[in-house]
This record gives structure tokens, sequence and C-alpha cells, in this order.
């Protein structure tokens, strides 16, 4: 028996995509305001529905005054210290910085030396991958994505823990502190697979080393020759540093709490944030800013001429260009105004390396000149005052290029980052609230009466 009747699907697919087009189709905006429903969580101001609260991460972008938003400079706290903070002073005593931010997400606070070194020797200790896991779970069905490669394999971990579904603080934090230390293997199997599998490339397949910091792992098993440079190594810790946490409000940690709100296990609850951020309006829109990228190369002659750049741009605009959607990936965001700060050190950080790589400097100014124009002309087209900056997508993906990361991997790096915020706010969510979180929706269809088979 075939596994799939061609001919059947062929012939009854189309009319049932007909029927369900027909009626699923976008609601009229007015219909959101006459319900006072607030679309995407967001107020008319375009400040977030208030839906929670947490300690984990404070994200600032503007002032409420005299109840209007202010527009203010951005600023990235992690359990209240500043993001700026704890990066400046690992780069000032030249130290990896990773395991430090997962700590202090996870505990509230700071870790002494002998702490910070416990705790990555722990997670040096965790990384391998259970007995068979990577043949069975990872080689088996090699997925062309690696994010769904990667909530398949958080999903499995459930068949290899002895106690899956206890709640208790202990339990869920030895189940994240796992995952922390074994999503970077699992999203690199699951390159490695698909590379081999897919693209037709040789399988490498590298142990994780314990003594290695994350990023340096990272670079280890990605690369056939395991080889890598420190500044390359400290490029990539900083990323991580800048993804590992952003709020309770964004898509894949609100995500985490909502699912974690049913008392349901962590690898559900983790599994479904992957899901959340391989989207492009997420985490995915790194992915999207390098396909732009590219067809701007392709179509305008000029990089560094304003005029012929401003043009194409205008066509992204108005959606007769790139994916249609009337997007220019990277600009804009939705609590950042005048600057996002994750954006800010991955731009300096860019430039650090763009020295050290000098082919890479005229595709660098082309990025800094779509930040400079997209905010006059998406005022200009779309007749909107909105301040507009550059979100950290727009130069993240920059900069896995310049390390040589393939595109296949940019989300995947950045769950490998979130995963310590995920599971922070797992924890917050499931001890510190206890409740379902369960919003209201409004029907808008009336009464129907119920037209027996035959008469239909």
């Amino acid at each position: 028996m075939e596994y799939i009747n061609d001919e059947l699907r062929e012939k009854l697919q189309p009319r049932f995509e007909k029927e369900a087009t027909d009626i699923y189709k976008p609601f009229s905006k007015n219909l959101f305001k006459d319900y006072d429903v607030k679309r995407g969580l967001r107020n008319d101001d375009g400040t977030g529905v208030m839906a929670g609260l947490t300690s984990i991460g404070s994200v600032i972008g503007y002032e409420m005054k005299d109840g209007k938003k202010v527009p203010i400079e951005g600023h990235l706290r992690y359990r209240g210290y500043d993001l700026f903070d704890l990066v400046r002073n690992c780069e000032k005593e030249q130290r990896f910085g990773f395991d430090e931010v997962a700590y202090l997400l996870l505990f509230g606070h700071l870790p002494d030396k002998n702490t910070l070194r416990e705790f990555s020797s722990l997670i040096g200790i965790l990384r391998p991958l259970p007995p068979g896991f990577t043949e069975d779970m990872i080689l088996k069905a090699p997925s062309g994505n690696i994010m769904n490669k990667i909530a398949r394999a958080v999903l499995a971990s459930y068949s290899y823990d002895s106690n899956p579904d206890d709640i208790s603080v202990g339990n869920i934090l030895r189940q994240s502190i796992e995952l922390i230390a074994r999503l970077p293997v699992m999203a690199a199997y699951g390159y490695q697979a698909k590379s081999h599998y897919h693209d037709g490339n040789s399988l490498y397949l590298h142990a994780p080393q314990k003594d290695l910091s994350t990023a340096e792992n990272l670079l280890y098993m990605l690369r056939p020759d395991n080889r890598y440079t420190r500044e390359e190594a400290e490029m990539l810790d900083l990323l991580l540093m800048v993804h590992a946490e952003h709020g309770g409000g964004n898509n894949s940690a609100f995500t985490t709490r909502v699912v974690s709100s049913s008392g349901t296990d962590t690898y559900s609850a983790i599994a479904a944030a992957v899901g959340s951020l391989k989207g492009p309006k997420h985490g995915g829109a790194n992915a999207k800013v390098m396909g732009m990228i590219e067809e701007i190369k392709a179509n305008v002659g000029n990089w560094s001429d304003d005029g012929e750049l401003s043009d194409y741009l205008v066509k992204i605009l108005k959606k007769d260009a790139y994916d249609r959607t009337g997007l220019i990936y990277g600009m804009g965001h939705a609590i950042y105004t005048y600057s996002d700060p994750r954006c800010v050190l991955l731009k300096e950080k860019a430039e650090q390396l763009v020295t050290l790589s000098p082919e890479y400097r005229e595709e660098f100014e082309l990025y800094k000149s779509i930040e400079r124009l997209t905010a006059g002309l998406f005022a200009e087209i779309r007749h909107n005052d909105k301040v507009m900056c550059a979100n950290v997508d727009m130069y993240s993906g920059f900069v896995y290029k310049m390390l040589g990361i393939p595109p296949e991997m940019y989300t995947p790096l950045f769950a490998i980052a979130r995963i310590t915020g995920w599971s922070a706010h797992r924890l917050e969510e499931t001890i510190g609230c206890g409740r379902i979180i369960r919003p209201a929706y409004k029907s808008i269809i009336g009464e129907k009466e119920y037209v027996p088979l035959d008469e239909r």
C-alpha cells in the first residue's frame, strides 16, 4: 500500500482547500475595535497588554508620561543587571560570559568564582546525549529544518528521563540545566544530519568537550576540522549572552509560561517555545534579514548610492519586492524606540570583526545604510511618525555569516541561548503564579439550527 495515494489526494485536496479558503479570511480590523479586543495583545498606543509579573528580565524602550509613550534609549536587564554591564565586565576580564548569564537567570544572583566554576563544570559533564539518543532521535528521520529537529529532540528527552512529570522546583531545575547543556549538541548534530542526508555532504559528529565554553563547543562541533579562533568564540559568546532573555512578553517566553501554567512537563513546555521561536516574526527573523539582504545585493547595482538603495527599500515597503509583506526585516521593535541594546552590542562587535576581515566591509556598510535610511522611508510611505531603530536581527545574521555559521543554524543558535530565559520563566510561572492562563475570546458568529445530513 502506498504511503500517500497521490491520485486521490490531487482529486480531493483542492476541494477541501477551497472550502477552507472560503471560511478562513482575515477579520476586519474594525471588528477588533468594535469589541475592544487587543489585537496581538497590544494596546492602540503600541504598548503591551499587561498579562503578568516577572523578576527575570526587563525590556525598556520608552517611558509613559501623562498617558503618552516617550521614546528613550533602550535597556535590557537580566535580574536587574544591565546587559551592557554584564558584557563589558566579561570583555574586561577576557572570559566567556554565557554560563554566568545562565546562572544569573536561573538563580537570580551573580555567582562567585567557585560557584561559577562548579556550574560550568556541571554543564560540561551533562553535555553528552543519552546512549542511543543520537542514532534513534537525530540521525533517523533527519529534518530539513533544524528547529523542528530540536523540538523533536526536546520532546524525545521525556522518554529518557526517569522522573519526567515531577514539577517541583528541584526537578524542573535539574531538567532545565540538562537541556541547557544538551541543546547545543542536539542542534549541532541535527545540522550535521541535515547536511549529510539532505545535502549529500560528509557526516561529522564531534563529541562535545566538557572543558570548553558553550560558544567554543558549538564551533568545535559545527566545523569539520574543529578549529576556531579566540575572537570567533568570543563573538559567538556575545551572541548567546544577548539572546538569553527578553522579558516575559516575547512570544516564545509567553508560550513557555502559557504551556507551563497548565501543569505539564518541562519537555512539552520547552518544545512549544522552540516552535514559537522558529516563526519568521520571532526568532526566524534573522534568516529573513539575510534573505532580504541577498535580494537587495542582487538588485541594487551600487550599494553605496543612497538613491538607488532607497528606491529598492521603497519597493519592499510597498510590497513589490522580497516576500511582499511590506516589512523591512531587522528594523523596528514592539518596545525599543531609539535603540535596541542588543543591536548596539552586535553592531559594535561586527565593526571589530570587519576590521579583521575587510572583505566584509562593503556589505557591512550596506547594512548600516539600510538602518540609516529605513525610518525616514517608512514615515514617508506609511505616513507614520513611529520612532524606529534597528533590532537585534539586523546584524546577528551578518555576524553569523562572518563566523562561517550556516544559515540553517541562525535560529537554532537563538534557541540555544534563549532556553536559559525560558527555563527561568517556566520556574517562575509554575512556582510563583500557580493559575492556568486562560484569556477570553469573543465569539462573533450567531446560533445556527442543525440540518439533518439528508437535507443539506
